[in-house]
């Protein structure tokens, strides 16, 4: 049973569905073991923080807050936040 038309894959996702079609992919012996492997890797890889000290001046620090404020979540999330979007680019 499918649940997409094949068609709405793009070019990438079309060539792994149909190799998987093909059989060129084969399921590991222990499917469930494997996934609950990578899924406890990827939780802890993503959950993984640091502690850091910054200076800032009083008056940023008090802007910060300001702005955590109005968004209503603490002002340490902000800035993690603002510095997560300032390093993903």
């Amino acid at each position: 049973m499918q649940y997409f038309d094949p068609q709405d894959l793009d070019d990438e996702e079309r060539e792994l569905y149909e190799a998987v079609e093909d059989g060129q992919f084969v399921s590991v012996p222990d499917l469930e073991a494997a996934k609950a492997k990578a899924i406890a890797s990827a939780k802890a890889t993503l959950n993984k923080t640091r502690n850091i000290n910054i200076r800032l001046s009083e008056r940023d620090l008090y802007k910060l807050k300001a702005k955590a404020v109005e968004e209503g979540i603490p002002y340490q999330t902000l800035a993690s936040s603002i510095l997560h979007k300032a390093t993903a680019k």
